[in-house]
């Protein structure tokens, strides 16, 4: 996983709120199972999720992902920015995940295993920053 330059965050962990924006790039039911893959790993984290559309948080977190591949693997790649109440991204957690080949839509080949580990790899960096005062 490769990490962008950051700023720090600027309210302490305990007190700090996400919210979660609807996943951008990927079809509907891998979305759900990420969102609900990322909520899981969140809440076992202790982050103070935001559940409810439009409520306030202290960081909108917003995801893109796309796969891309051929019969032998599949690569997706992922970007989460963390963006801060006044709409200024104040860190970027990117990566990617190998899964197997495909003739076909690269989604297609995406597991529940993948979309699990993606959810682990963001979660834990998203609390290595929020930590890193």
């Amino acid at each position: 996983m490769i990490e962008t330059k950051s700023a720090p965050p600027t309210v302490a962990p305990a007190k700090a709120t996400f919210a979660f924006e609807q996943l951008t790039g990927l079809p509907g039911n891998a979305a759900d199972e990420l969102a609900e893959n990322l909520g899981n790993r969140a809440s076992a984290a202790n982050l103070n999720l935001v559940r409810r559309v439009g409520a306030p948080a202290t960081y909108r977190v917003k995801g893109f992902l796309t796969a891309a591949g051929d019969q032998y693997t599949t690569t997706i790649f992922y970007v989460f920015d963390i963006i801060d109440a006044n709409g200024n991204r104040v860190h970027r957690i990117d990566g990617q995940e190998q899964t197997g080949g495909n003739s076909g839509d690269p989604w297609n080949t995406v597991s529940g295993d993948s979309l699990k580990r993606i959810a682990s790899r963001t979660i834990a960096s998203l609390e290595a920053w929020l930590h890193s005062k």
